[in-house]
């Protein structure tokens, strides 16, 4: 992950820890989870857009194709 190891990571986390308290700690958990999950939604909802368009496309090529 990152090209980071186990005894970075900690390292990591003991800085967080210090900066932010243990207290925000879950707070900060939460909003980083909400944002991933709504980054996933949107890189998914621009893939499916992506597809549709592209299927449109090869779709409309074959009619032309036929005709």
């Amino acid at each position: 992950m990152f090209g980071l190891g186990g005894q970075e990571l900690v390292l990591i986390l003991l800085i967080v820890l210090l900066l932010f308290g243990a207290q925000k700690l879950p707070e900060l958990a939460k909003g980083l989870g909400k944002g991933i999950k709504e980054f996933k939604k949107a890189q998914n909802e621009i893939e499916e857009e992506f597809n549709k368009a592209t299927d449109d496309s090869s779709s409309k090529e074959k009619k032309e194709t036929k005709a």
